[in-house]
């Protein structure tokens, strides 16, 4: 597919953190085809003694893609008609509800608006590699560049490992900053994780290395995909801050992705949709021309169920969480049956 985000191999890394299984859903027609990959979890409530389940894309952006359109042929009666083909899915494999990450730089979310109710989650930034001879004096920031100098009057040197043979000082220092952030147990992400990322994807990362005087200061990790980076982890050591190590990983990518001819940088965004958002405004130091939109999408696959469970967890349907029922069903049980 088009994307390491789309891909299944990529997805199996995240079953274990979603507490499910992959899924590949395929749709052809007449129009064209589609591939949708998602995890399907069970909802850790019984209903009327059978399990049932929610389905949402993989750590990062996917959602279903349209692969092929045949010539001649309307994109939106392909999406109309994957969905009354996925229902019928949902409907035999007991789905209730279904979130979706759809891909800022891939704009699949174009495709599918006739079907899903699509929500403008923020925008996500990008440096533009393709369209400026010099990235860094374009799209850094004034402040920012003059970090970078800074720092590498001070000494510092960065180093983007290609193919690397491990991830042990990169696990180390994006470890130590989970915890230091007091990031959700979600990204403390284990050995098995990074070793399936290493032995899958080897020829597809970077890792980004800063250091002053020989000590480490800070890691990236990046996943490469066709002509597209994706700034995918990160970390910097407490005591390292004066040498701006996050500034100059930035550069460095920039550079090595300009030198071996990458369009965008993908950042990601910040923790929420407003332009003040500390991480966006950030990310923004590096990208300050280039965005792209995010977009996710809930969809209820089966209202009814979805309604009864909420009521049964005491679960409000206005919160910004979804499904709502997911945290406090948690709570309740497996031995627990719901009766509708």
């Amino acid at each position: 597919m088009s994307d390491i985000y789309f891909d299944k191999a990529y997805g199996r890394l995240y079953e274990k953190a979603d507490e499910g299984k992959l899924r590949t859903f395929t749709y052809d027609s007449d129009e064209g085809t589609v591939v949708y990959r998602f995890i399907q979890r069970e909802v850790p409530l019984k209903i009327d003694h059978a399990p049932y389940y929610d389905i949402l894309t993989p750590y990062g952006y996917s959602g279903p893609l349209m692969t092929s359109v045949h010539a001649g042929k309307d994109r939106k009666r392909l999406a109309g008609g994957f969905d009354e083909a996925f229902q019928a899915y949902c409907d035999k494999e007991r789905i209730v509800s279904e979130f979706i990450r759809f891909h800022p730089l891939a704009e699949n979310a174009d495709d599918f608006q006739s079907v899903y109710e699509l929500e403008h989650a923020r925008d996500t930034v990008a440096t533009n590699l393709r369209d400026y001879a010099d990235p860094f004096q374009a799209e850094f920031s004034s402040s920012t560049r003059n970090n970078v100098r800074r720092a590498f009057k001070k000494g510092v040197t960065y180093h983007v490992v290609e193919r690397p043979a491990d991830l042990e000082a990169f696990k180390a220092v994006y470890r130590h900053t989970m915890e230091r952030t007091n990031a959700a147990a979600y990204y403390f992400f284990d050995d098995a994780y990074f070793a399936g990322l290493l032995a899958m994807y080897r020829d597809q990362l970077a890792v980004v290395e800063v250091r002053h005087a020989g000590e480490l200061l800070g890691a990236s990790l990046v996943l490469l995909s066709g002509t597209w980076i994706h700034w995918h982890l990160s970390g910097t050591y407490q005591h390292t801050q004066q040498f701006a190590p996050d500034y100059v990983k930035a550069y460095a990518i920039t550079e090595w992705g300009k030198a071996n001819g990458y369009d965008f940088i993908h950042h990601g965004g910040g923790r929420t949709a407003s332009k003040d958002d500390k991480l966006y405004k950030f990310k923004k130091q590096f990208g300050k021309n280039t965005s792209f939109p995010y977009y996710f999408a809930k969809k209820l696959r089966n209202p009814a169920l979805f309604d009864a469970l909420c009521r049964q967890t005491n679960s409000r349907q206005d919160t910004d969480f979804f499904p709502p029922y997911a945290k406090k069903a948690k709570y309740v049980g497996e031995e627990k049956t719901l009766k509708v």
